[in-house]
C-alpha cells in the first residue's frame, strides 16, 4: 500500500464513523482527489467537487445548475441535501444519495469579517450533520495548501496532510512515462540499470513536478538522467526559504586530505543506499556529530559526502530560523523538517550546532526559543522516517547538551585533531591539486615538516599564498621555497588557542573516536601517492 493509498484509507474509515468535516492540506488538489473520490466510494458515498467558478459538479463533470457558487448558498444546499430537500433545476441528485462535498476555493472565504457569516454556517452544519440519518449522510472535505485552519473550526475538523508521491507511485510515473514514448524510443530512454537512482532523484517532489521532470529529461536528453530530475529539488528548497542548497564539493571524499578513519566509515555507510542494501532490510544511517579543532575539515567532510553518494547537500541554519514573532521560530523549524523528509535522501548539514542551541544551556534571554529549538531538534532526531543524513559539526563541546550526543541522535561522534604529518602531506597534495599545480614537481614533505601544529585550512592556504607571490615574480610557476616563505609568516591556531585545544583534546579521550589514523599508519598508507 502507498503512502497515498494510507491516507485514502484513513479518509475512508473517518467518513464511515460520521466525521462531518476533513480538513486537507495538500498543494496536489488533483492527485489528492482522485484518491479522495476512491475513498468516498468505498465509505458508500457519491463525492462531488465544489469550487467558486462552476459551483458544485460531479468529477469530471459540468457544474450543477443549482446557483451554488457562492459558499453560503452551498452549504445551504448541503444542509437540505441532508434533509431530503433541495431538488435542482436542470440535473437532478437523487434525494436518497449520501454525498461527499470537495471544496477547493474554501479557506480564502473564511477569512477577516466578511467570512463570519460562511464561517457560522460551517460550523452550524458541522454540528448538524452527526445527527442526520445514515441514509442521507453528508460530509465535507476541505482542500487547502495550509495547516492553518481557523481556530473556530478546530473543534470540528479532522486535519489530514496528503503525503508527496512514496517511491512506489514516483516508479509507476516513471513506467508511464516511458511507457508513452514510441516503441523505438523505449529502450534507449530507459534509465539502464539506474531506475533507483531515477526514483531515488524523484522522491519529494509532487507527481505533477515528478512527471514535468521526466518528460524535460526525455525531451532535453532522450533519456531519463537522475542528476536532470535531482536539479528540480533546488526549487523546492528555494520556495519554502528555510533550507539553503549547497553545491556539493568536487572530488567528493578525495578532496579531503587525511581523516582516513572518518572517510573509510563514510564510504562504508554510503553503501547502505544502494538497492542491495534496501532489498537486504538495512536501516538508512542517521548522522554523525564532528567535534574538533576549527579549520581542521570539518565542514569540507560535510560537503564532500553529498557527491561521494550523489545526493543533494542542503545547510540547516538553526539561528536563521528565529523570528521576532511569537511561534514563528518554532513553525520555520517544523517546516525545515517538513522539507527534509520530503526530499528524502539527502546529506543534512548544522555547521557549529552548538552556537545555535546555547541558549538553551546557558539561559539565554529568548523566552525559551532556544529550549523550544533543542526539543524540536531531539525529537525530529530521535523518531525521523527519513532517508536524510546528519552531519553536524561543533567547536566547542562545552555548550552541547548531552542528550544530542548520545547514541540514537546520531551513528557516532568523530573528533578531528590537528593534522598529523601524513594527513598535512595529502592536504597540501590536494590544494595544488585544486589549484591546477602538479605535486611532483614539489617537495611535499620538505614544506609539511615546517608546518607542525597547523590546522588544514593552514596548510591548504599556503598554496594561493605563494601563488601570488609567484605571480608578482614575473609570473613563475611556485616551488618549495614560496611554501616555506608563506608558512613562516603564519601564525597557527594552535598557538593563538593553546588552552582551548588542549581541553578539546583532553574531552576526546575515551568520548569521541579519532577521525585521523595514527601518523605512522597513515604513512604507510599513502607512501604510494605521495612523491615525497
Amino acid at each position: 500500500m502507498t503512502k497515498g493509498q494510507s491516507v485514502a484509507a484513513d479518509v475512508c474509515a473517518l467518513l464511515r464513523a460520521r466525521n462531518p468535516l476533513i480538513w486537507v492540506v495538500t498543494r496536489e488538489e488533483a492527485r489528492a482527489e482522485s484518491y479522495l473520490f476512491e475513498a468516498a466510494a468505498a465509505a458508500g458515498y457519491v463525492a462531488l467537487t465544489w469550487d467558486i467558478a462552476q459551483g458544485a459538479a460531479p468529477m469530471g463533470g459540468r457544474g450543477l445548475d443549482n446557483g451554488t457558487n457562492d459558499p453560503g448558498a452551498m452549504f445551504d444546499f448541503v444542509l437540505g441535501r441532508a434533509k431530503g430537500k433541495q431538488p435542482l433545476s436542470g440535473k437532478e441528485l437523487a434525494l436518497t444519495e449520501r454525498n461527499v462535498w470537495i471544496m477547493r476555493d474554501l479557506p480564502i472565504w473564511l477569512q477577516g469579517m466578511p467570512g463570519a457569516v460562511p464561517m457560522r454556517q460551517l460550523r452550524n452544519l458541522a454540528r448538524v450533520l452527526p445527527t442526520i440519518p445514515r441514509q442521507s449522510a453528508q460530509a465535507i472535505i476541505v482542500l487547502s495548501p495550509s495547516a492553518d485552519i481557523p481556530a473556530e473550526l478546530s473543534g470540528h475538523a479532522t486535519v489530514i496532510e496528503w503525503p508527496l508521491p512514496d517511491r512506489e507511485e514516483i516508479a509507476a510515473l516513471l513506467d508511464a512515462a516511458i511507457d508513452s514514448l514510441p516503441d523505438e524510443m523505449k529502450e534507449s530512454a530507459a534509465p539502464n540499470g539506474r531506475r533507483d537512482s531515477a526514483i531515488d532523484a524523484a522522491v519529494g517532489l509532487s507527481a505533477e513536478e515528478a512527471q514535468a521532470c521526466f518528460s524535460r529529461s526525455l525531451v532535453q536528453l532522450r533519456r531519463i538522467d537522475p542528476a536532470t530530475i535531482a536539479s528540480e529539488k533546488r526549487r523546492i528548497i528555494a520556495r519554502e526559504r528555510v533550507l539553503e542548497w549547497f553545491d556539493p564539493l568536487p572530488g567528493g571524499l578525495d578532496a579531503v586530505g587525511g581523516l582516513e578513519n572518518l572517510k573509510a566509515w563514510l564510504v562504508s555507510r554510503g553503501g547502505a543506499y544502494t538497492p542491495a542494501a534496501r532489498a537486504y532490510g538495512l536501516p538508512a544511517p542517521k548522522g554523525a556529530l564532528l567535534v574538533g579543532v576549527p579549520g581542521c575539515g570539518k565542514s569540507l567532510t560535510a560537503k564532500a559526502i553529498a557527491t561521494a553518494w550523489g545526493v543533494p547537500l542542503l545547510r540547516l541554519d538553526l539561528g536563521a530560523l528565529k523570528s521576532k514573532f511569537v511561534g514563528e521560530s518554532e513553525g520555520n523549524l517544523r517546516r525545515a523538517f517538513k522539507v527534509i523528509e520530503a526530499i528524502g535522501r539527502c546529506v543534512l548539514w548544522i555547521d557549529e550546532i552548538e552556537k545555535a542551541l546555547q541558549g538553551a544551556t546557558s539561559g539565554a534571554a529568548d523566552g525559551g526559543v532556544s529550549s523550544d529549538a533543542l526539543g524540536a531538534v531531539l525529537s525530529w532526531m530521535q523518531d525521523r522516517s527519513g532517508e536524510a543524513f546528519v552531519i553536524a559539526t561543533a567547536n566547542d563541546v562545552a555548550s552541547l547538551p548531552p542528550e544530542l550526543m548520545r547514541k540514537g541522535r546520531f551513528d557516532d561522534v568523530w573528533f578531528i585533531d590537528l593534522p598529523t604529518l601524513a594527513e598535512r602531506d595529502a592536504i597540501l597534495a590536494a590544494a595544488l591539486k585544486t589549484y591546477g599545480r602538479e605535486k611532483k614537481a614539489i617537495a611535499i614533505r620538505v614544506v609539511t615538516a615546517a608546518c607542525e601544529g597547523f590546522t588544514g585550512s593552514e596548510v591548504a592556504e599556503l598554496v594561493p599564498d605563494a601563488l601570488f607571490a609567484a605571480f608578482s615574480d614575473g609570473a613563475r610557476e611556485i616551488n618549495a621555497d614560496d611554501l616555506l616563505e608563506s608558512a613562516r609568516n603564519v601564525t597557527p591556531l594552535a598557538k593563538t588557542a593553546a588552552e582551548k585545544i588542549g581541553k578539546l583534546r583532553e574531552w576526546a579521550v575515551g568520548r569521541a573516536r579519532p577521525a585521523t589514523r595514527s601518523d605512522t599508519a597513515a604513512v604507510q598508507s599513502r607512501t604510494r601517492q605521495l612523491d615525497i
